[in-house]
């Protein structure tokens, strides 16, 4: 069949509005855009057939290469990540113990974790049958490892708060054979590895999110035999993460993803976001009221956020209704209030939107001055 001839679907045929994404790599607006290199390998990778436990080897190792680890596995987001990387934890490769979960009856069924990175997300980690242990000190965290132990967890984002750092936690658990696995769905997957430089077994990257590839997978970078475990726990295994599947599409689209990661302009990626930002400061500076500073991240979307705020006696428009004008548009603009304001977040939005956003930020806002 000729190319030129098929038909498919678009959003806009089945009634769906797409959006300028000034708010970040999120799963409900749907993480970012994948890169061309990883559409392409996707694409390539729907033509053949191929063995997935013989294509997970390989990219294994290619990953680990990349990335300078021991192993690399790809999982149909992070999510199931937690998920496969707790499975490993608990029931290892030992067939009868993978069926049985999550009926965690005569295995180590407990996971280990400061009360300050709790998180959703625990719920991928809880599904697999265990029961999270809270501690709060160094001390109370060896007094917690016991023969039920089977993980000590870590929300990368929480990483400063609490009381023990990673490095701390490893090293205890590495003491008594515990691994320590680190969710950094977010976060940048920088090499080296900041959290296996600091003793973590295992750390977790969302694929959709800076990495830009495909919206539904996962990375997970650390120990060889953890991830191999952590693989033969879900698909195209019979195990309790059989449900959440990558494809060999969503593999090779990663993959591509990670092979540009290590050779992107990262820097140059940095200055074009604060160009972006100045353009929309710029068109919105001569606003009575109107101030606007440029404000640095934490470790999850790390990229400069313009921070808009105004006087509500001048500019007679709350936060929430000004981000519900931008939303409501045409174009659609996802923007996130702030105290007293609004946030731009530049890392996931394309060529020449910021003058697209300016232009609508300034109406919304002169409008009731």
């Amino acid at each position: 069949m000729d190319a030129s001839s098929l038909s498919f679907p678009t959003y806009e045929s089945i009634g769906v509005r797409p959006l300028i994404n000034c708010k970040g790599t999120f799963t409900i607006i749907s993480g970012s855009l994948m890169l061309p290199e990883a559409v392409q390998a996707m694409c390539e990778a729907s033509k053949a057939y191929v063995h997935l436990d013989e294509l997970m080897d390989r990219v294994g190792e290619r990953i680990a290469e990349l990335m300078q680890v021991e192993w690399g596995i790809v999982t149909n987001g992070c999510a199931a990540a937690l998920c496969q990387v707790t499975a490993a934890c608990v029931a290892g490769t030992d067939l009868e113990k993978m069926r049985r979960l999550p009926d965690t009856t005569g295995m180590k069924n407990e996971v280990i974790v400061q009360p300050s990175h709790r998180h959703i997300y625990d719920h991928a980690i809880r599904m697999v049958g265990v029961r999270m242990v809270e501690v709060e000190t160094a001390e109370a965290l060896e007094a917690a490892i016991g023969e039920q132990t089977a993980m000590i967890a870590v929300f990368g984002d929480a990483g400063d708060r609490g009381t023990i750092s990673v490095e701390e936690m490893a090293r205890i658990g590495h003491k008594r054979g515990v691994p320590t696995f680190v969710d950094a769905a977010a976060e940048r997957p920088d090499v080296p590895n900041r959290y296996i430089a600091e003793g973590a077994d295992a750390v977790a990257y969302s694929g959709g999110k800076c990495l830009r590839g495909p919206q539904a997978s996962g990375l997970v970078l650390g120990r060889k035999d953890l991830l191999q475990a952590a693989f033969l726990n879900g698909a195209p295994h019979h195990a309790l993460a059989r449900p959440m599947k990558a494809g060999k599409e969503e593999i090779m689209g990663l993959l591509a993803a990670v092979e540009q990661w290590v050779v992107r302009d990262h820097e140059a990626e940095w200055k074009e976001w604060e160009r972006r930002l100045r353009v929309i400061a710029d068109a919105i500076s001569d606003i009575p009221s109107i101030r606007t500073e440029v404000e640095q991240p934490g470790r999850s979307n790390v990229a400069p956020v313009l921070a808009i705020r105004w006087d509500p006696d001048t500019v007679r428009m709350s936060p929430e209704e000004a981000r519900k004008q931008l939303y409501e548009g045409d174009p659609r603009i996802e923007m996130p209030t702030n105290e007293g304001g609004l946030s731009v977040m530049p890392y996931m939005m394309e060529a020449d939107e910021e003058v697209v956003v300016a232009g609508r930020l300034r109406e919304v806002l002169e409008g009731v001055v």
